[in-house]
Formats: structure tokens, sequence, C-alpha cells
């Protein structure tokens, strides 16, 4: 049972009421616990009585008191409490379907879980929530939730999730949104599928669902080399793009002036597809919609620029350097970069890694190999370091997607590695070799078979 207890903190509370790992945690306060979301609402309290079941079969009651918001120090044999929820749909889009034969089983695992939504920030598309987890969400205010909505549409949704309870989920949104419960959106667009007329139909929804819904990102669809049986499905052209930038900015610029809020972005990659700057700081109001793309290139100026005037007139020695990232962002890093060395004096060189693994149309530093890297850096020139987007590694572990490990690279490379934040100020300091020490996680961190922590493609990307 995934409620069994497998390991007690030391000098927590739940050791020191006598908790035994091996017991099986039943009830909190008579409230029945299913899986991490009741632990955590219902351990909340200072005082509680927890319904063990032991080894032998037998039940206990322990009464315990702690502070409000404390940890029991309770370790349970995975991480949920309980499976993973999988994916039900079959998504016109989804890039788990256009990943290579030959990588880890975890990469081809679709998880679609509302607890890892609320937990880690995960997007889900609420296809298979029960009826008692559609309650218990509104019931605990489970709230934000991350809802890959991609349209509003009934039919349509349908279609492009490969469900034919799809649709429904937009009565649930509602639901959620009538509770008070708060989505962050997403939508995935895809040329003459989703977008035009039934995006402005989606955006128009979701803005009558504003009590709930927060936020909206709009996003491309991501198309590797790997689809072949698939769903026929292209790239957005420049213009293409251009006239969805022009309807979200139009929407979001209506939205703030008559509810006081814009509600929808567009990605930084349809910028980038529409060979337009991207919008201003100001724009992107408190960038809630970063983990989708959405202003993190601005931010990311924004934040090196500052931390280029907390530096001005430091006398620093800027060592060789060298980065690699992707094409989405290179032309950035690129300016960046070279306004650090004009500033502090130095060398710096800037490589642009084209995608060979998954295909040229994918751009974004986060879906870089290593095979890729090590087959174009090789031979050039790399300084005394060389500085990566630490989204380029499997969730706190040290190796890439394609299972090369950080010290494959290194020596194939011959060049130390540092791992560099989405964060202005982090990159500055990295270039300036400040606090450059900074190592590759430990690729133990997390066991290789956990499903809960393993690399996500469609959250880096």
């Amino acid at each position: 049972m995934s409620t069994k207890i497998s390991t007690i903190d030391p000098r927590s509370p739940a050791e020191r009421a006598g908790v035994r790992p091996g017991e099986v945690l039943l009830e909190v306060n008579g409230n029945r616990i299913v899986d991490v979301l009741d632990y955590k609402f219902f351990t909340y309290d200072t005082r509680l009585n927890l319904l063990l079941r032991q080894e032998d079969g037998s039940q206990r009651t322990v009464s315990l008191r702690k502070g409000e918001g404390q940890e029991l120090g309770l370790n349970f044999e995975t991480y949920l409490m309980d499976h993973c929820h999988r994916c039900a749909n079959n998504c016109i889009f989804c890039f788990v379907d256009q990943m290579p034969d030959g990588l880890r089983d975890t990469l081809y695992f679709k998880d679609d879980d509302e607890r890892l939504s609320f937990l880690m920030g995960n997007y889900v598309t609420l296809t298979n929530l029960s009826p008692r987890e559609i309650q218990r969400i509104i019931d605990l205010r489970i709230s934000p939730i991350n809802v890959s909505v991609h349209t509003t549409d009934p039919e349509l949704r349908v279609k492009m999730m490969g469900n034919r309870f799809a649709g429904r989920s937009v009565d649930i949104m509602r639901r959620f949104a009538e509770a008070g419960i708060q989505m962050n959106c997403q939508v995935v667009a895809c040329p003459g599928v989703n977008d035009g007329e039934a995006l402005m139909r989606t955006m128009k929804d979701l803005v009558e669902m504003r009590n709930g819904v927060s936020s909206c990102a709009i996003v491309p669809v991501g198309l590797t080399k790997y689809r072949e049986g698939l769903y026929p499905l292209r790239s957005y052209t420049q213009e293409e793009a251009a006239a969805v930038i022009d309807m979200v900015e139009a929407f979001g610029e209506q939205c703030l002036e008559e509810i006081g809020r814009r509600m929808f972005w567009c990605s930084d990659e349809f910028y980038l597809l529409a060979k337009r700057d991207l919008p201003s700081d100001l724009f992107y109001d408190d960038y809630c919609q970063l983990e989708n793309g959405v202003g993190m290139l601005r931010l990311l100026e924004v934040e090196f620029h500052g931390a280029m005037r907390m530096m001005k007139g430091e006398e620093l020695e800027l060592r060789p350097f060298s980065m690699a990232t992707g094409r989405a962002a290179a032309p950035l890093i690129t300016q960046l970069a070279a306004e650090a060395c004009a500033e502090f004096g130095g060398v710096g060189h800037i490589y642009e890694i084209r995608n060979d693994f998954f295909g040229p149309e994918i751009t974004v530093a986060g879906l870089i190999t290593g095979r890729d890297l090590i087959a174009q850096l090789k031979g050039q020139k790399l300084g005394e370091r060389l500085l990566l987007p630490d989204c380029m590694l499997r969730y706190h572990q040290n190796v890439f997607l394609d299972d090369y490990t950080v010290e494959q690279v290194q020596e194939a490379l011959g060049v130390p590695i540092t791992f560099v934040a989405s964060d202005g100020f982090k990159l500055l300091d990295a270039i300036l070799g400040i606090d450059d020490a900074e190592e590759a996680p430990n690729e133990d961190f997390f066991p290789e078979d956990d499903e809960y922590f393993r690399y996500n493609p469609d959250q880096k990307a």
C-alpha cells in the first residue's frame, strides 16, 4: 500500500510520538488518507490523531501535537503515496509520441496527474479526473492548477486530444472557476487547427471563467523529425506567427482595459518565428507564465542588465569562456556576452547548437542532447570553461536527454562545464567566473525508476 511509512525523520513529531516504519497510515483525525494531497491537507493542524495499521494487521491510534503547518516527518514508499495518473489522451501534437526509439523507458511515460500539477507545476488536461477527485479539489481548495486547454470547443478538443471525453473538461474548468480554484492555462497552437476563430473562442471562453483563470500562454506546436504515421502537422510560417501575435496582443489589450489584466500572452517562440522584437518588460506584468517561455528572454535581459549595473566599475579578470545554447536563445546570449566582454575585458565564444537529434525545428536549449554538444563543439574554441543552461540536464541529475553524462561530455570536449540557471544575475556571475564551482546534481538524487521526477519534455520545452 502506498501510504506505508518507509522512514521517519529523526527528532520529528512522528518519531517523538512513537510512529514506526512499516506501519500504514490509514486516517488523520478521522479523514481517510489516500495520497499526498490528503496527507498534506489533513496533517496541517496542531493536534492530530493518526490511525495506523501495524505490520501484523492490527490497528492503533497515535495522538500528537506539533506546530501549525509543521511537517510530521513521515516518508512513504512513493512521493505521491499512490500511482501516478497516466495520460488517457492521444493528442495530435504530443511530444512523447515524437520521441525516437531506444531511449530510457521513463521518457515514454505520459502523466496527466492533477496532484503533480499542484505540487510540481505540471500541466494536466483534466480528462481523467474522477468525480471524487473533482470534488476534492474544490473541497480542499487545491490551487493553483495548470491546465492544458488547447481549445474550449468541445468537438475540436475531442479531435485534438483523441479522447471522446475531452470536451467535458471545459465544464470541469467552469466548475472550478465558480469555486474560485485558480488555473493557469496553456494553449498549444497548431496551424489551421485551433488558431484563428477557434483561438478567439477559447480566449473569450476563458475570460468568462476569469474568477478562476489567472493567465493563459499560447505556444506554437513543437515538431520533431520523428512524425511518421502521426497526424499531419506543420510549423508556423513567419506570417502566420505574426497573425497569432496580433490577435493575442489585441485581445489581451482589450482584457487589460475591461477587467484590469491582460490574461493572454504568446510565448517567446512566436515572436522569434515572426521575426519580431519581444515586448517590453512591463508588458509581462509579473511574468506569471515563465514556465511556458512567456517573457523568459526579456526577463533574462532585464536581470542581466541589472547585474551589469551592480558590477560596473569592478576590476575583474574575465577568463576565456564559451557558452552553448539553442537557436532560440543564441542571439540574445551572444549580445549579452558581448556586453560583458566589452565592459570587463576578456574573450567569450557563443555557440548556437543545431538540434540534429530531434530535428532543426526544435530550437529550445532544454532539448539539446549530449551527443549534439559533442559533435558540434569538438575542436571549437571553448576557452577555460564551457557554460551550459541547466535545463539541458534531466531533473536533478547529471545526464542529458540522450543519457550522455556530464562527465562524458566534459571528457570528450576537454573542458570543465558550468551549468547556469535561467537567471540574468547568475548568467553574469558565470561569465565572470564568480561562484562557478556549481556542479551537476548527483545522479542518485532520485532513483532512475522514480516516474515522478523524470525528465518531462513538455515542461522543459
